[in-house]
């Protein structure tokens, strides 16, 4: 994702939110390179917090779609 793309996001989402996460990555190159973003707003414990649910809601749809392979 473009710079620009990623403050364009944070602007957006920074209005009316008390906290957010945002994560992005660019397409990768040829050699597989991506790179990769992240900023917050909000409180530092809170967005820890937002990160370490996503991750665990990742974990179990990954545990969910293994049991279903």
């Amino acid at each position: 994702m473009a710079p620009k793309a990623h403050d364009k996001l944070k602007e957006s989402l920074s209005k009316n939110m008390a906290c957010y996460v945002l994560i992005t990555c660019s397409e990768p190159s040829e050699d597989g390179q991506m790179n990769v973003e992240l900023s917050y707003e909000g409180e530092e414990t809170l967005a820890s917090f937002l990160i370490e649910n996503a991750q665990m809601y990742f974990d179990d749809k990954m545990t969910e779609e293994a049991g279903h392979a």
